[in-house]
Formats: structure tokens, C-alpha cells, sequence
């Protein structure tokens, strides 16, 4: 499909598109509260709406991209991303409103869920994942400063959505009509492989998720109602921290899988839960920002690897549309959780929380990223049956290492050749096996 090398574009711009919505939630809630007639509330739960459904195309198209074929899937997600949320942006009815978000929220999870089939099923998939993460990040950072400069109302977010479905239309033609599959072994049917670590990754991203967006629901609160700080101040060190979180994005490029996933996801985990301690508990100016700018650095390069983790389950790429679904439904009731723990407890005891929740989470999906990295083996060993499914060789200290084949590297195919005239073996050619031979 791509050379393995380069960067695939195409599932770039699809991932772009389809992860730009939940990236642009806050302003959208925001506008949808200040120029409607809804509550804050309200205008949360359309967001949560809209996030839901996308979820619940994750789930329902999982299975099915390779059925279907991708670029159909990828072109019928963009139309439905491009008339929801053209819709919801061209008019004040709220019926419209909330009927446009539910389908451009479906849309917008059918292009991630093509995307994210795809890139795992690339050479490199964390390579994919990080550039589609710096992608989005960098459009939403400039949705979010241009959106302010434009005027008020409701349909600006939105329309900066519909508008990028439309843009990335004319690559889906880049697009295979059908998912590549991996080639067909006796171990490849039906069900998913890593059932159990699967779940468990599933079901430590919806926690995941949800604790991050329960600090960016409020993060806005916190630094207006206790730091005291003006709303010109509280957007600079958004915007700093949106441009940490590029950097972080580009650092997770860089670094790749030199560490393994283990370390990146059970450490940057720990080190997410001080972040979020910190920015909750804030009383200055100092505080608050190096927990947000700290977070927002951290949080892309953690997910980048999680998303190569889920990738990594599946070839065929249902285990990363399934967890980044379970992801989305964390993050449709992170804002809410947010919301309560801070009103009837406050911003510390909220921080609290979530950090102590992340630090339990962290342990299953170290977990599943030791459980599914693959161990080398000893050296002289062979893995006959069984184990993980890659050459994992181990060689002893000064040994020959050019023809071993590189760690978690994929096993060689084994191909039969037919032998137009079999030899037939002359009477008494072959002698007893000597015991010298072992």
C-alpha cells in the first residue's frame, strides 16, 4: 500500500479528520453555551452526544472496513462529518443542532475507525499514529487561534470540522478499496487475538480517557476561579501548552521504539497523574501552568504509544478501532466527571482522584505492553511451537549477529516449491545418523 518508510498522508489527513471533533470540544461546548439558549449543561451534553456517537461507529464498523473497503468506508464517514456538522453550524434550531452533531459525530468516528485499521496494519504503526497526532494538533492549534478573531457564534468550530472533511475528500482516492490482510496462517481466523489483553487495554482507556478530559473540562474553571486569573492569561497558557504538546508529539516521533512501550506508557502515565495533581491543587500563576503545559506535553506522546499498543494486537486493525473507541467513551464523560467531583468536593480533592486513578491504571497497561512486546530468548534456544509470532533470537556475547533477525522483526514466510521430477532415493544412500551429529 505505502513504502515502508515513508509516512502514509492519506491516513494522516483521514486521522486528522476524524480526531479533530474531540479536539475542538472545548470551544465548541463553550460556543454552544454562550450563543444558544442552552445550559452549560446542555451544551455538554451535545458534546458528549456527538463523542458517543462517534464511539458507536468505532464499534459497530470495527469488523467490517475490510468487508466494505476502506475507501468507501473513508468517503461515506467524510460525507457524513461534512453534512452533520454543515448542518449544525447553518442554523440556531437546537433539534438541528443536536441531530447535525450525532451524525457528523458518526462520521467523524467512521474516518478514524478506517484510519486506525490502517495504520495498523503499516510496518510502522507508532510512526503513523505519532504523525497523524502531530497533524491534528497543529490544525486544532490554529482553529483555536483564528476561531476568536472571527466573531461569535455557534457554527465557526463546527464549520472549521466540516471544512476539513472536505479538504481531505480528494486523498481518500489514495485509499485501498480493500483493508491489506495479513497473509493467512492456521493461527489467523475470526476472533481476535490478545482477547484478554485487548479487554483489559479497553478497559483501562476508557479510565485513561476519562481522567484526562475530567482535567480539560475544567481546566478553564481553574485557572478563573482559583488562581484568579483573567481569561487573556488563561488562553496564553493554553496556547503554550498546545505547543508543548507539538513538541511532545515530534518527540515521540523521534524516540520511536527504542524504549519499548512499557516505559513510555506506565512512566508517562505516573508522571500524567502529578501533572493533573498539580494543575488542580494550583493557586499562582507558576503552578498552574507547569502542571497544564506539562500535561499537555505528555498526554500525545503517551496516547501515540497506546495507540501503537492496540495496534500491535491486531494486524487487521480491530483491537485499534475497539480501544479508540473505548477511548472516545471515556472522553464523552470525562467533562462531566469533571464537573461533579469539582463542584462537590473542589479542584484539589478532583486532582486527587484522578491522579491516584491513573496511578492504578497504569499497571494493567504496562501489563499488556510487557505481555505483548515479546521477550528474547536465550541463547541456542529455538521456539518451536506457540509464543509470540516474531523471531526473537538472543545471541550469545561475540557471535555472528548479521543474519539474526532483528528483535520483534517478522518471521519469514515459508514458501513450498514443487519439484516438477521428485528424486527418487537410490537404495542404500543414506547411512545411520552418527551420535557425533548432536
Amino acid at each position: 500500500m505505502f513504502a515502508p518508510r515513508t509516512t502514509p498522508w492519506p491516513l494522516v489527513a483521514l486521522f486528522t479528520a476524524g480526531y479533530l471533533a474531540p479536539y475542538l470540544l472545548p470551544t465548541t461546548v463553550g460556543r454552544l453555551d454562550s450563543d444558544l439558549p442552552l445550559s452549560a449543561t446542555q451544551a455538554g451534553a451535545v458534546g458528549s452526544a456527538l463523542l458517543l456517537s462517534s464511539a458507536a461507529a468505532g464499534f459497530a464498523l470495527a469488523s467490517r472496513v475490510e468487508r466494505v473497503g476502506a475507501r468507501t468506508l473513508a468517503r461515506l464517514g467524510l460525507a457524513l462529518a461534512l453534512l452533520g456538522y454543515g448542518a449544525a453550524a447553518l442554523t440556531t434550531a437546537i433539534p438541528a443542532v443536536v441531530a447535525g452533531a450525532i451524525v457528523g459525530g458518526f462520521g467523524s468516528g467512521t474516518a478514524t475507525t478506517v484510519a486506525a485499521t490502517l495504520i495498523a496494519g503499516q510496518r510502522d504503526p507508532h510512526r503513523a499514529s505519532t504523525a497523524g497526532l502531530l497533524s491534528v494538533s497543529a490544525l486544532a492549534g490554529a482553529v483555536y487561534l483564528t476561531v476568536p478573531h472571527l466573531g461569535p457564534g455557534h457554527g465557526l468550530p463546527l464549520a472549521a470540522i466540516a471544512l476539513t472533511a472536505l479538504a481531505v475528500w480528494p486523498l481518500t482516492g489514495r485509499l485501498p478499496v480493500g483493508t491489506p490482510v495479513a497473509p493467512a496462517t492456521r493461527h489467523d481466523n475470526a476472533r481476535l487475538p490478545h482477547a484478554r489483553s485487548g479487554l483489559l487495554l479497553a478497559g483501562a482507556m476508557v479510565c485513561w480517557s476519562l481522567a484526562q478530559n475530567s482535567l480539560w473540562g475544567v481546566s478553564g474553571r481553574i485557572g478563573l476561579e482559583q488562581v484568579h486569573l483573567g481569561e487573556a492569561t488563561v488562553g496564553v497558557v493554553f496556547a503554550l501548552g498546545l505547543g508543548a504538546g507539538l513538541a511532545g508529539v515530534l518527540a515521540a516521533g523521534a524516540l520511536g521504539a527504542r524504549l519499548g512501550r512499557a516505559i513510555p506508557i506506565g512512566g508517562g502515565t505516573v508522571l500524567i497523574a502529578a501533572c493533573i495533581t498539580l494543575s488542580a491543587s494550583a493557586t499562582d500563576l507558576g503552578s498552574f501552568a507547569a502542571g497544564e503545559i506539562a500535561w499537555n506535553t505528555l498526554y500525545p506522546v503517551v496516547l501515540s504509544y497506546l495507540i501503537g499498543l492496540a495496534a500491535s494486537l491486531d494486524p487487521r486493525g480491530r483491537w485499534a478501532v475497539l480501544v479508540g473507541s473505548a477511548s472516545s467513551l471515556g472522553t464523552a464523560a470525562g467533562p462531566l466527571t469533571g464537573s461533579v467531583l469539582s463542584a462537590q468536593a473542589g479542584f484539589p480533592v478532583m486532582g486527587a482522584v484522578l491522579g491516584a486513578g491513573l496511578l492504578v491504571i497504569a499497571l494493567p497497561m504496562t501489563a499488556v505492553a510487557l505481555h505483548t512486546g515479546g521477550r528474547p530468548m536465550l541463547p541456542g534456544t529455538i521456539r518451536r511451537r506457540g509464543g509470540h509470532p516474531a523471531a526473537l533470537v538472543a545471541a550469545a556475547p561475540g557471535a555472528h549477529t548479521g543474519a539474526v533477525p532483528e528483535i520483534g522483526a517478522p518471521e519469514q514466510p515459508v514458501i513450498e516449491i514443487e519439484v516438477e521430477t521428485p528424486a527418487v532415493p537410490a537404495q542404500r544412500a543414506y547411512d545411520k545418523a552418527g551420535s557425533e551429529l548432536f
